[in-house]
């Protein structure tokens, strides 16, 4: 499960990674130590039993938050891309149409677009796009 968190922060270079969290706390916690870092958003991985992983993501301060069930994770090393994709650029988001459904998933896309599109001019992102990261909605799982 780590390397999908390193994974994901080289993704996202203006993301944060923090300290390990102590699970006995409740998940409210997550949004103060957030909001003392000066962040908006947050991603938080939960490893349950070491079987299943789920996926939360939140809006620190007008509150919505997500819970993702992870069920396949492939590291990039294992994928052996042969790209030219360089650390710190910026990605084009693409989303299934299913998103403009309903109200609860265009509330998904505008959270998953705000967490995963990266600022243009942010001190450690590239100024131009090379690689998309597709977002779409899986039925009967």
């Amino acid at each position: 499960f780590i390397q999908l968190m390193e994974d994901l922060l080289k993704l996202l270079p203006h993301g944060r990674k923090d300290c390990k969290f102590d699970k006995r706390e409740s998940l409210t916690s997550i949004n103060e130590i957030a909001e003392l870092a000066g962040c908006h958003f947050s991603v938080y991985f939960e490893a349950r039993k070491m079987k299943d992983l789920y996926m939360w993501v939140s809006h620190i301060n007008r509150g919505p938050s997500i819970k993702f069930l992870v069920n396949q994770i492939k590291p990039m090393s294992d994928l052996r891309l042969t790209g030219n994709c360089l650390l710190g650029s910026r990605a084009f988001l693409s989303f299934d149409q299913a998103f403009e459904g309903s109200t609860h998933l265009r509330l998904m896309q505008q959270m998953l677009t705000a967490i995963f599109a990266i600022p243009k001019g942010h001190p450690r992102s590239k100024p131009f796009h090379d690689h998309v990261l597709h977002f779409g909605l899986v039925k009967g799982c």
